[in-house]
């Protein structure tokens, strides 16, 4: 049995004349606040909370309500306890059966604790009453009183949870302060807010806060009754569609029309069967149209397995492009596309002829590396030309998401495949020619690394089961042509480049590019412009011109440019009624183009001291290098200046080093390199230098500068250097010797384990250019020191090492000196 005890006051007694003693026991209650005059059943059930209740019934009733800071705290401390809480008084007790009690209490009035008296059996506090300030009856205090009672009849009609009998009672009180208590106790505010309105002694600026807090909650409830309309707008517009669209299925029926949704599934039935797809292909193909037969037409998933759908019959699977597999006939269009490049069509034809005898050959990897404007990419389309192949291009300059090549999860919004497969469904065949342009270019961050999904799809091995993150069915590339271009290969990874047959393609020289001119690109001028054919005569010294002294480079766009800037001053003439012909000399060129861009080199015009020629080698050609030493008065200090990389100043420190070591061999002071300062400087300093081919360039001219001798003039040479003098071996033989060519120089020094370059040499440089092997640095001194007092030794040297390889016809002034 409960024991229930209602506790009745005398009617007399009133708030007014309660006078609450100084010292009244604690129950600590969470998760709410006791504000005065509100009346509030709690449940009591800690051993300490229930004891001061019992103490409370034996006295005056009243017990200090104050709220723990923690909920979660079951033994809260005097800290862990707000110092501002209610006085309330037990109106109504009920034990329950397992221990706990109920009462109701009401608020009196708000107090202070002062200190805690005693915490054992139960907390007991020293209190002081917070009487709220006295508030004058103004206009402005019934302004603000209206405004409340106002407000939250307003929150009430605009849908907020309040109980109804809060507004009756507001209606009847005119005090401030109870009007502000009672509003905030029915809002179902959080413990700290409403635990500082009950901490808040002035009526006035409880009123004030608690308009405040109703504006907001007003806005609030603005903004959440338009975004329900919106909603329920939304929904109607839905629900109409929906019911016109099954009323229109049913007209259709009555009609005897087809339903759509019928009608797509049987196209793209037809369209499976049609595209020949392999058998794994059709099987998914199959699977996903029984998904979307069962699918409703409008929703979003409809909408992908759909896509999906048109990817897969729009695949070209098995449809191929007959091949022209005449080798005579891709001779002739290649030959007529480019000039020369006799390596590149020499493997395009062997590939012929492998297909001739077995149709089902793989496709090589071929990857063409050259300077700028050398022809890479035309010669691609020259390629698919020749074999009667579709062509496709794809850049891959600056790619960084992998997703790019193997395409994107059909999870994702937006999800498309790679563009290897978008390429091969614009060609429409399964074998075109697919040029992957700017391999050396592919990015990488943490989307994934390109370059390594391309490692499938240039692996003969691998792809002809390339597997695309879309399509998620394995696809056949072994019957795709992969050609791949680049500028250079050092940023392209090992394991790219171990899958890739590289072909060089180097820069041209200044013949070639006249031939190249004249046979292609003046034509293709004469068209693009409108000039047409006949109406210009181009003198050969007005194109050499133009090659020298308005373009420096290995390709030809700078060429076409300025050729196709020639042609339009020519159509302005021909526009403005000048008759034909018009006949280009180097007068006419000057006046059309302006001032040169780019002024020949300067040369050396004499032999000199300090100064030796080097070749160095760059991604846009070969080029000339003229590497000055001076020395002067010092501490034998080695200075280094035209921004020069790490591996020329190990270079410039080895030859130093060589020198310092052999000086009594090279007949070198050995006493300079201590009371000397040595100063080594490559011209054009903005522009940074490096690479592993300058050291016996730099050792010719500080040796040449430490003895006094002079280096001559018509030497150019290339070759790394050790400490024991070996001459190493280095790269770009060919672009360095069209530099030479370029700047007329015609003797090559060249380190003795390039001699099996001189093979793949072309024989239009081997024949105008020789090509000293050297093994050693002595053999390189030998060559090029002269003393002051030696005016012959040019003469002496012209017979020197006339049974080296690669030695250069004498020409015909050569012929008459002899004579």
């Amino acid at each position: 049995m409960t024991d229930e005890i209602e506790i009745k006051q005398e009617t007399e007694q009133t708030q007014d004349k309660l006078k609450v003693p100084e010292e009244l026991p604690l129950v600590p209650i969470r998760d709410i606040v006791l504000f005065p005059n509100m009346i509030l059943p709690l449940f009591v059930g800690r051993e300490t909370s229930i004891s001061a209740i019992d103490y409370a019934l034996t006295k005056e009733r009243l017990v200090v309500f104050a709220t723990q800071k923690d909920m979660n705290d079951e033994s809260p401390a005097p800290e862990g306890i707000f110092s501002v809480g209610t006085v309330g008084s037990i109106t109504r007790m009920l034990k329950l059966p397992d221990g706990r009690v109920k009462i109701l209490i009401q608020g009196l009035t708000r107090v202070k604790i002062k200190e805690y008296k005693q915490t054992q059996p139960f907390y007991s506090v020293a209190i002081e009453t917070i009487q709220d300030v006295p508030v004058a009856e103004t206009v402005e205090i019934q302004a603000l009183i209206r405004t409340a009672k106002e407000q939250i009849e307003k929150v009430i009609s605009m849908g907020k949870a309040i109980q109804p009998d809060a507004l009756i009672l507001i209606e009847n009180i005119t005090e401030p302060g109870k009007i502000a208590d009672i509003v905030v106790t029915n809002y179902g505010l959080k413990t700290a807010e409403l635990q500082s309105f009950l901490e808040l002694s002035d009526p006035v600026e409880r009123l004030k806060k608690v308009i405040d807090m109703q504006n907001k909650e007003i806005e609030l409830l603005t903004v959440q009754a338009k975004i329900q309309s919106q909603a329920r707008e939304e929904m109607g517009k839905v629900q109409r569609e929906y019911f016109l669209r099954e009323q229109l299925k049913a007209i259709k029926n009555e009609l005897g029309e087809i339903d759509e949704k019928e009608r797509d599934v049987k196209e793209f039935r037809n369209k499976i069967k049609k595209a020949n797809m392999p058998k794994e292909v059709e099987d998914e193909a199959q699977s996903q149209l029984n998904r979307l037969e069962m699918m409703h037409p409008d929703s979003a998933e409809a909408s992908i397995v759909r896509t999906y759908l048109e990817w897969l019959v729009d695949i070209p699977w098995k449809k191929q492009t007959k091949e022209n597999i005449d080798i005579k006939h891709a001779r002739t269009v290649l030959d007529e596309d480019h000039y020369d490049l006799e390596k590149v069509k020499d493997r395009i034809l062997e590939y012929l002829s492998v297909r001739r005898l077995k149709e089902k050959a793989k496709g090589p990897i071929l990857c063409f590396v050259g300077p700028p404007g050398v022809g890479k990419t035309s010669l691609g389309k020259s390629i698919a030309r020749a074999l009667n192949r579709k062509f496709v291009r794809m850049s891959l300059g600056g790619i960084r998401d992998e997703a790019e090549i193997r395409g994107h999860r059909r999870t994702y919004i937006g999800a498309m495949p790679g563009r290897i497969i978008q390429g091969i469904k614009q060609a429409g065949t399964n074998n075109p020619v697919f040029m992957l342009d700017e391999i050396d270019k592919v990015g990488a961050d943490f989307r994934g690394d390109p370059s390594s999904a391309l490692l499938e799809v240039l692996d003969p091995e691998q792809n002809y089961a390339f597997s695309d993150n879309y399509l998620s069915v394995p696809y056949d590339l072994s019957n795709v042509l992969f050609i791949t271009t680049a500028n250079v290969m050092d940023p392209i990874p090992p394991a790219l480049h171990d899958r890739m047959e590289v072909i060089t393609l180097s820069g041209y020289t200044d013949e070639e590019k006249l031939r190249i001119a004249k046979k292609f690109i003046i034509p293709r001028q004469e068209d693009e412009t409108g000039v047409g054919k006949e109406k210009v005569i181009f003198d050969d010294d007005a194109v050499l011109f133009i090659i020298n002294s308005y373009t420096r480079e290995a390709g030809l766009r700078n060429l076409e440019r300025e050729v196709s800037s020639v042609f339009r001053k020519i159509a302005q003439k021909l526009a403005e009624g000048e008759k034909p012909p018009f006949k280009i000399t180097k007068d006419t060129v000057r006046k059309f183009l302006g001032v040169p861009k780019t002024p020949p080199e300067e040369l050396m015009t004499a032999d000199d001291i300090g100064i030796a020629t080097g070749l160095a080698w760059t991604p846009y050609g070969g080029d000339v290098l003229y590497i000055e030493v001076t020395t002067m008065k010092g501490k034998g200090r080695l200075t280094l200046t035209g921004q020069l990389g790490d591996v020329m100043k190990e270079s410039a420190m080895a030859a130093v080093s060589y020198l310092r070591a052999n000086a009594s061999k090279l007949n070198i002071d050995a006493s300079a390199f201590d009371r000397l300062d040595i100063h080594i400087h490559i011209p054009a300093g903005a522009i940074p230098k490096d690479g592993p081919s300058a050291g016996i360039t730099m050792a010719v001219a500080t040796a040449s500068a430490l003895t006094g001798k002079k280096v001559r003039k018509d030497f150019a040479m290339t070759g790394e250097i050790t400490l024991r003098g070996n001459v190493l071996p280095i790269g770009g033989l060919k672009e360095k010797s069209l530099a030479a060519l370029r700047a007329k120089i015609f003797k090559i020094i060249i380190p003795h384990g390039n001699k099996p370059d001189l093979e793949d040499m072309p024989d239009y440089i081997k024949d105008k250019v020789q090509f000293i092997p050297v093994s050693h640095i002595r053999e390189v001194l030998d060559q090029l020191l002269i003393n002051h007092n030696t005016k012959e030794s040019n003469a002496k040297d012209k017979h020197k090492n006339s049974e080296k390889l690669g030695r250069a016809k004498p020409d015909k002034k050569h012929k008459k000196s002899r004579k």
